[in-house]
């Protein structure tokens, strides 16, 4: 299907169902929120991650005894879950909402699909992901992530204000542990736990985003230039290795929300 076009007020957004069923772009009065750093799958706009958030370490997934292989998609290791690079099916649309399903492949070990919904307002925007089991109980986690401009048309760098209880410590390779250390200045590829929201984006002299979510983590990625991240998750990555993970079954989805409220830097 062709790209979604929502408005509200001064706030629009275009949603592309064929890529990852992700939000290419919003903008808010003249300023364009969502940056484009690479070519590939999960460098560009605000996408999903499900049924897994992040990474797994290796593409290694042992539960109950069994042992999953998942695809390699950032070697060594899996990366943002199986639904950022699928289409899918628009179920049902208005002016200033849409929402969305896709089902999981074959990459999955379990059988399931994933809704989300993403509906502006005036002054921002709402979303909402559920993940469902068909046929049998399996463990999740999900979130979204979001490229940020770094620098808009006017205004001075963004700055982002967050606060948290802590960090998990991440490992030789890039994963996060179970070690919870205090924040230290950025910049930042890490998780961090206990998250009071909301965490404020400033570009002062333009624009000011206030994100709220239903999630006790975020992961932060500071270390491009360009762009930056704010990825709300309801578990750490390799959440099912840390024992942080949530179990969904037939009539019992996994589910999030997040909230962008706009304002003058």
């Amino acid at each position: 299907m062709s790209t979604c076009h929502l408005r509200a007020g001064d706030i629009t957004a275009v949603i592309n169902p064929a890529a990852g069923g992700r939000i290419s772009q919003i903008t808010y009065r003249r300023y364009h929120l969502l940056a484009r750093i690479g070519p590939i799958p999960w460098e560009w706009g605000c996408f999903v991650m499900a049924p897994y958030a992040g990474r797994v370490r290796h593409g290694v997934l042992t539960w109950q005894g069994r042992t999953h292989h998942l695809p390699i998609t950032s070697p060594p290791h899996a990366i943002h879950g199986l639904v950022l690079d699928r289409p899918w099916e628009v179920t049902d649309r208005t002016e200033r909402s849409t929402d969305l399903r896709c089902d999981l492949d074959e990459r999955w070990p379990w059988r399931g699909h994933v809704t989300q919904r993403i509906a502006l307002r005036p002054d921002g925007l709402d979303a909402r992901v559920e993940v469902h089991a068909r046929d049998a109980e399996w463990p999740a986690w999900c979130g979204w992530h979001p490229w940020f401009q770094r620098t808009l048309t006017h205004g001075a760098p963004v700055t982002v204000d967050l606060h948290a209880r802590g960090m998990l410590r991440r490992d030789a390779v890039g994963i996060a542990t179970d070690a919870l250390v205090p924040v230290p200045p950025g910049p930042w590829d890490d998780c961090f736990v206990d998250v009071e929201w909301p965490v404020t984006l400033l570009w002062k002299g333009a624009l000011r985003l206030e994100i709220t979510a239903s999630t006790d983590y975020a992961v932060v990625f500071t270390q491009r230039p360009t762009a930056i991240c704010v990825e709300p998750q309801t578990a750490p990555p390799d959440a099912v290795a840390l024992d942080h993970f949530e179990l969904v079954s037939p009539g019992a989805p996994l589910v999030a929300t997040m909230s962008w409220t706009f304002g003058n830097g």
